[in-house]
């Protein structure tokens, strides 16, 4: 809305025609604000000004009787905030919301009524608007535009201004002063780059964005593109399923259940009545309207009026009727306040005992009426053309007007087409117009079905172009180590994709899946649906729409930062995160770990050239990310990209050597990414396990029992046996059994300790057990109940096993020092005492190679994840190149305003304005 605020300012929202008798109040007052309606009121309670945010003093106020804007009768002259009946109008771009459930959310206000939502509200997953459920069919489609989308092509980005809903912190950039308030929806902020401003010092900031403090690390826009025709913003952007069933089921009540609930209230009096407003074909068919409470004795006009204003409808109220809602309403021609009964109209009232509650708002037929016709991306220097049509006006006819006002009457008709594009807040739709079709009619069609979608629709003159649709479709859960040509049989027999529309483009064979380029919409839609649907091996398929990057569009000093969250770590706070980056980067470089792993990710990010990873989650999920990207890097440009960690787990061992902290406890989002793009490179060695166990395996061919085959797992932090894992396994049994409990690091800690004291008497002679081989030689065990290989100075949420004493005969340990440190420990009395800091593991080797052999089945644990290890060899080796990480810098960031100021550190405000 705001982009469009600033391209469409030249004097047009102003002077747009205000709402019936409205007009003269809002004149009368002096007041030259875009849309609104003002009208003086009598304050029954403590009001505050959605201009200025002070209170207003005094028993009068104006408030715009269409969106609830509250005035001083000093602010009006200075509104610039256009009324929400023309914020579509003034939409730049239009970009559809990506909604989530409903949710409560406290001291929030919608951005369409302006009223705080105090009942379960919707919100974009993507940018900052919050709705009613009842006001979401009116809230424009001004969402972040975070890809091109084959429609728009813009190489400059503007501010994308969001108002209201600030932290009570925020300051103008302009002014200094604050911007936010409690009371009312009041400050402006930029979507992209957090610049904050008051709605009086917004438009004077320069309107190009150049995304703030983050710039480096935000994915530019300008280089993704998607295809997302037939795809829900929330299939785009790779968000759960689950939210958008959640949020369909109440489109049924948008109109109905809540709008009643807010405006009953106001039907006590008992010299008004409620009326049910329709406000066309559509409506009547979803059982969808909104309630209006007028005067028993209110003529046609006011009750017009009324009904125009509760769809945010700014049109005059002498174009629309009300027609009687009947059974036989859709055919029905009996309509009240003809032009031939407008003396009768004006003399009486229309609402008698026999007049039925419910209505229909119908436009009055027109015989030639103006329409706007937007260029599209044509470079021509303006927002629309106006034209007027009549009845035998034709799209070939509107086109051959156009072009000449646009400066191309030299080209021929058949390089363009009209598109007519409707605005909703969910979904943007495009329908290509025939060239016989009589604009007029199509005009009342869209009317007839829908007034208020009259006001969403706009008509797009394109350049026809010969455009390559190509949708990439990320398809996992195949059975691994197969051929092209085996994936590709699989698939044809699984979901019946046509070769002559779908390839498949990359292979990965160790994970089992594969990437479709697919050239077809619907053939697109269909192999995703019927993917959710389908397993290969007892093993479901799943499926992840995939943006393409083109990493020559990057700027040369970005390196942006590529986001793995587990929402399951952390209780809820993966969810926030999720929902927090999607706001503060693009949406296309946050993933899900549970929607695909972490493949999808680092696919996207193959061709760019510097990048970093930001893995947010527990010890288990940073060992996830880092395996995958081991096995994938052959792949990638950047083939050693940096990574920083967010600890969401229990232990979170690793996040504490590298000063990230214990634990996320709620810290500003912002500031942890300004906080990974000051970390410093690090290298930290990785270890390969290789488990080869002499038992034989059962149900072997022709029942000869053979050796299992040998197993590789990759260690970052630690790796234990005996005593230590078999806390982790019965804490594992535990998880398993109740995982709804396991949400908190306090909880989890608590059944540790349960667990430990359940084996504290517990005897176990590992050395008795085991073997040790370092560096080719033997090593003598002391008697202990478990051995411990340490690669970081932290193990079991941050104790120091090794110790700090000095020792001449091993080395410092480093994470980047090519050894491994081996530390025993003689139960559990032991272990809670290396906890509490009183004493260290007993030192028995350190090395580069190990072999241990058991012999006997022993319990193992690798960073967390515990198992029983049957009899055989266990080989421990360096695992390749060192992996790069993030450590957090010592240096402090600066106090108070430090992080607003980095926000914005690179706008300027036109001298102009100051």
């Amino acid at each position: 809305m705001a982009d469009g605020t600033r391209s469409l300012r030249g004097g047009s929202p102003a002077s747009s025609p205000l709402l019936g008798g409205r007009g003269r109040a809002a004149a009368a007052a002096g007041s030259s604000s875009p849309g609104h309606g003002f009208r003086r009121v009598t304050l029954t309670k403590p009001t505050f000004c959605h201009y200025c945010t002070d209170f207003i003093w005094g028993l009068a106020g104006y408030q715009c009787e269409v969106c609830n804007f509250m005035s001083h009768e000093k602010c009006l002259k200075n509104v610039k905030i256009p009324c929400s009946c023309i914020a579509p109008s003034l939409v730049r771009v239009p970009v559809a919301h990506c909604f989530g459930p409903p949710g409560h959310y406290k001291r929030k206000f919608c951005t369409v009524c302006r009223k705080s939502l105090e009942s379960p509200a919707f919100r974009c997953e993507v940018c900052e608007l919050h709705v009613h459920t009842d006001c979401i069919l009116f809230a424009c489609s001004d969402c972040r535009q975070c890809h091109q989308d084959g429609h728009q092509d813009h190489d400059t980005y503007h501010h994308h201004w969001r108002e209201g809903n600030l932290s009570s912190s925020a300051r103008c950039e302009v002014c200094k002063k604050t911007c936010s308030s409690s009371e009312v929806l009041s400050g402006m902020r930029c979507e992209w780059c957090g610049i904050l401003a008051h709605s009086a010092c917004y438009i004077i900031v320069t309107p190009e964005c150049t995304f703030g403090r983050l710039r480096n690390m935000i994915l530019p826009p300008t280089c993704v593109q998607l295809f997302s025709r037939n795809f829900s913003k929330l299939h785009c952007f790779r968000i759960s399923e689950n939210l958008q069933t959640e949020s369909d089921e109440d489109d049924d009540v948008d109109g109905s259940t809540q709008g009643s609930a807010k405006d009953v209230q106001i039907s006590t009096d008992s010299s008004k009545q409620t009326l049910k407003i329709f406000d066309g074909n559509d409506a009547v068919k979803r059982n969808q309207f909104r309630l209006i409470s007028v005067p028993r004795i209110a003529k046609n006009e006011e009750v017009v009026e009324a009904a125009l204003r509760t769809y945010y409808i700014n049109d005059d109220q002498q174009e629309y009727e009300l027609q009687t809602f009947t059974q036989q309403t859709l055919l029905s021609d009996d309509v009240i306040n003809r032009n031939s009964a407008a003396e009768d109209s004006n003399l009486g009232s229309v609402f008698r005992e026999s007049i039925p509650e419910a209505w229909i708002i119908r436009a009055k037929p027109k015989d030639e009426e103006v329409i706007r016709i937007y260029p599209a991306w044509l470079k021509v220097g303006m927002a629309y053309v106006s034209l007027r049509v009549n009845k035998d006006s034709t799209t070939q006819t509107v086109i051959k007007e156009v072009l000449p006002l646009l400066g191309r009457q030299t080209e021929c008709l058949q390089n363009f087409k009209l598109v007519e594009v409707l605005m909703g807040s969910k979904q943007v739709q495009r329908m290509v117009l025939d060239n016989q079709e009589l604009i007029l009619k199509r005009l009342k069609d869209i009317r007839k079905t829908s007034v208020r979608q009259m006001n969403q629709t706009r008509f797009y003159i394109v350049e026809n172009s010969k455009s390559i649709v190509r949708v990439s479709l990320f398809v996992g859960g195949l059975p691994p180590q197969l051929s092209l040509e085996e994936y590709t049989n699989i698939l044809k027999e699984e979901l019946a994709i046509k070769s002559n529309v779908v390839s498949v483009s990359h292979v990965y064979q160790a994970q089992g899946a594969v990437v479709l380029e697919i050239s077809c919409f619907s053939e697109a839609e269909r192999i995703y649906m019927l993917v959710k649907d389908t397993a290969v091996n007892d093993k479901p398929l799943n499926a992840v729409v995939i943006p393409e990057v083109t990493a020559s569009k990057i700027p040369q000093n970005c390196c942006p930062l590529l986001v793995f969250v587990n929402p399951k770590s952390g209780g809820l706070k993966g969810r926030d995160l999720l929902y927090s980056f999607r706001k503060l980067l693009n949406p296309h470089q946050v993933f899900e770990l549970t929607n695909g792993g972490p493949l999808p990710g680092f696919h996207t990010f193959s061709k760019i050239p510097s990048f970093r990873v930001l893995v947010c989650g527990g010890d288990g999920t940073v060992g996830w990310v880092l395996g995958a990207l081991e096995e994938i890097r052959h792949k990638l440009v950047c083939s050693e990209p940096s990574v920083a960690i967010l600890p969401l787990g229990t232990g979170n061992d690793l996040g504490r050597v590298l000063r990230w902290g214990a634990g996320y406890s709620g810290e500003d989002p912002y500031s942890i990414l300004v906080s990974v793009d000051e970390a410093d490179d690090v290298l930290m060695d990785r270890w390969t396990i290789l488990l080869d166990a002499e038992e034989p395996a059962e149900g072997a061919e022709n029942g000869i029992a053979e050796p299992e085959p040998p197993k590789i797992v990759q260690m970052n932090n630690y790796c234990g046996l005996g005593i230590d894992a078999e806390l982790s396994l019965d804490f594992h049994h535990a998880r398993e059994e109740e995982p709804g409990k396991f949400n908190s690091r306090f909880h989890n800690k608590g059944v540790y300790v349960k667990v430990g004291l359940q084996k504290i008497s517990h005897t176990r002679n590992l050395h008795k057990d085991i073997k040790l081989q370092v560096d080719q030689h033997e090593v003598e065990l002391p008697s202990i109940e478990g051995l411990i290989f340490i690669n970081i100075p932290s193990w079991g949420s941050g104790a120091d096993l090794w110790g700090s004493e000095s020792d001449n005969r091993f080395e410092k340990p480093r994470i980047d020092d090519g050894l491994l440190e081996v530390v025993g420990v003689t139960g559990v009395v032991h272990m809670g005492q290396v906890q509490g800091g009183f004493r260290s593991g007993i030192r028995i080797a350190q090395g580069s190679y190990f072999r241990v052999t058991l012999l006997k089945p022993i319990p193992v644990q690798v960073d967390g994840e515990p198992w029983i290890q049957a009899p055989g060899q266990i080989i421990i080796s360096a695992a390749g190149p060192k992996v790069h990480m993030l450590k957090k810098s010592k240096q402090k960031q600066k106090k108070t305003g430090s992080v607003r100021e980095m926000r914005a550190d690179s706008m300027s405000v036109s001298e102009g304005g100051r």
